[in-house]
């Protein structure tokens, strides 16, 4: 079936390979940290010989460069479980859209312990829209904990991030941008 001689990962056991898969932009999270992770379903068709994994992902912005990544990964992770490679499919689930309030608390956790600031939530303003009250709501450092902070550049080390400096702690940081 696949590349080992004991049965396939079922149920939770599958899930819980495929959200450990590494996000290769913050690679402290996961790809359930991340919230991009969906659903991982295992369809045992009575018909085929083998069973077919459809795995739902939902990507943080439609031009995100390591989507693509990320699928070849999450199919090497089913196959390392088990499965063979032809059954193994993902769909790309765009609505509703992702926002960075999918990130998990412990996900938030993983960035601000390894020096990244985490989004702060965004408030939904009305139904079907989104605002990100970012005016008055100073980011912190992520190393300091010092809200005295400000934005050297709109762009980090990823199109997802923003270069900020600590006025404290005088430490350079990213921070995830709200979504």
């Amino acid at each position: 079936m696949g590349s080992t001689d004991t049965a396939p990962a079922t149920g939770d056991e599958l899930w819980e390979v495929v959200a450990a898969v590494p996000d290769p932009e913050m690679p402290p999270l996961t790809i359930a940290d991340l919230g991009i992770l969906r659903a991982v379903d295992v369809i045992d068709d009575a018909g085929g010989d083998q069973p077919t994994v459809t795995v739902q992902v939902t990507p943080t912005y439609s031009g995100c460069p390591a989507v693509e990544y990320i699928e070849d990964q999450i199919v090497e992770a089913v196959v390392g479980a088990g499965y063979d490679r032809s059954q193994v499919h993902i769909d790309r689930v765009f609505s509703p859209a992702w926002s960075t309030d999918w990130i998990t608390e412990a996900g938030k956790a993983k960035l601000a312990a390894s020096g990244i600031s985490p989004p702060r939530p965004v408030v939904a303003t009305e139904p079907g829209t989104t605002t990100v009250e970012i005016r008055r709501r100073a980011v912190t450092c992520p190393r300091c904990g010092s809200t005295n902070t400000e934005v050297v550049s709109q762009f980090g080390s990823t199109a997802c991030k923003a270069l900020y400096r600590c006025g404290d702690c005088a430490e350079p940081f990213d921070h995830v941008k709200e979504l």
